[in-house]
């Protein structure tokens, strides 16, 4: 444990060079999408290449995180977070600035490649550089920031990338270079960060026994199945049908379904950054199941919004907005919850390769939530799709309060039994 290591308070230590250094680059992990979105159809055109064939800067992107992260998440555990955390935004910096003098568009996509997996090393390693370095609450403060700061990114980036756009289709790209003096910030700023590895000699396999066998012993496994869930809701529901019925059913304006969509990541941003607050008074499970209840609630308003007509005396605007706000607090619930609550329960010498896995579990629900929604809604139609969202995360959050209920209870009871044999 670093000498940063906190008390039980649900407070983020702002002046920490831990912090600053990790919400500074979880900042950035968001230019790899949102920032890069509004120059698709610019890109597409300056290459003369499909909609399919530019969508695929979005998909490979992912690919990588969802492949390899498990093996950076060994290399963090093994040897150590600050190098890999480094690396990582050194190859992200320069991967996403070298596309600015990309001749073609093959390598373009070669570039992306490396970018995705450079920012899903980013993405593991400052999570787990919070799990190592605060306890309790205040984790769960720490991580809210962190998410609430990922949210915010999110939400601003695609903006900034529509502004930057119109100097270049390239010009966007020019953003990614910040993460190469940061680097340079971070390898000085994490100096004192120690954390406990496996021995080397122990071996891969011993190792990725080890991370399986604390999974198993754990229940972790539920929390990444939440995760899952929670990002194929929200991608698929929310960033893909919502904006294909705002426009054809309520004849909304490109705009209004832009801020609708922001409305869910500024509520996500103030419900993460509550995160440490709420853990003092609930457990992290509960606050995963309350996130999906959120969910349930928030997709079952939008859906009701599609029967309100014409002449209704609340207009569907204000409904269907209402229902993504409850949405966004579902993702500010559950996601630095379950950070948190894997942090807890998985030994530190395992918790970048556990973390590594949340993070293939991410990239997954992201990667299939707009595939998956999009071939259902041929056969059910987009305001029905919703309903069912809104059912299936209900259910969800039945099952999630019987799991998570459950890790807590074999925590416990591990915990008198050890105290026993003591």
């Amino acid at each position: 444990m670093s000498a940063t290591a906190s008390t039980e308070k649900a407070s983020v230590p702002w002046r920490s060079p831990v912090v600053l250094v990790v919400l500074a680059s979880t900042l950035l992990a968001p230019l790899g999408v949102p920032l890069v979105s509004p120059a698709l159809p610019v890109i597409r055109d300056v290459f003369g290449v499909s909609d399919a064939s530019a969508s695929l800067l979005i998909t490979v992107y992912f690919l990588t995180g969802i492949v390899l992260s498990p093996f950076i998440g060994m290399l963090a555990d093994r040897v150590g977070r600050r190098r890999v955390l480094v690396v990582s935004l050194f190859v992200f910096g320069l991967s996403g600035g070298a596309v600015y003098v990309a001749g073609d568009f093959a390598t373009v996509l070669a570039l992306r490649l490396v970018g995705g997996t450079a920012a899903a090393g980013v993405f593991i390693t400052t999570v787990t550089i919070i799990g190592d370095a605060f306890d309790g609450v205040q984790r769960n403060a720490v991580l809210g920031a962190n998410t609430a700061v990922l949210s915010a990114g999110a939400a601003a980036f695609p903006i900034v990338g529509g502004a930057l756009v119109a100097y270049g289709w390239n010009v966007p790209f020019l953003a990614y270079l910040l993460a190469v003096p940061l680097a340079v910030v971070a390898w000085y700023a994490l100096a004192g960060l120690e954390h406990d590895t496996e021995p080397e000699e122990e071996g891969t396999v011993r190792y990725l026994r080890g991370v399986a066998g604390s999974l198993v012993a754990s229940g972790t496994v539920v929390y990444f199945g939440a995760t899952f869930a929670a990002e194929l809701l929200f991608f698929g529901a929310v960033l893909t049908t919502l904006p294909f019925l705002l426009t054809g059913t309520f004849a909304f304006s490109p705009l209004l379904v832009g801020l609708t969509l922001t409305a869910a990541e500024v509520v996500a941003v103030g419900v993460a950054a509550s995160n440490g607050r709420f853990a003092e008074h609930v457990s992290n499970g509960t606050l995963v199941v309350a996130g999906f209840v959120c969910a349930a609630v928030g997709l079952g308003i939008a859906w009701a919004a599609t029967g309100l007509g014409a002449g209704s005396a609340v207009p569907a605007v204000l409904v269907v907005g209402v229902g993504v706000m409850f949405v966004g607090a579902s993702a500010g619930f559950v996601l630095p919850s379950v950070d948190a609550e894997v942090s807890r329960l998985v030994p530190t010498h395992f918790r970048a390769g556990a973390l590594s896995l949340r993070n293939s579990a991410t990239f997954l629900g992201r990667a299939a939530g707009p595939v998956i929604f999009a071939g259902i809604a041929l056969a059910t139609g987009y305001a029905t799709l919703l309903l069912f969202a809104g059912v299936a995360a209900l259910v969800c959050a039945v099952v999630l309060a019987f799991a998570t209920g459950r890790v807590v209870d074999d925590a416990v009871d591990e915990a008198i039994a050890a105290s026993e044999v003591r």
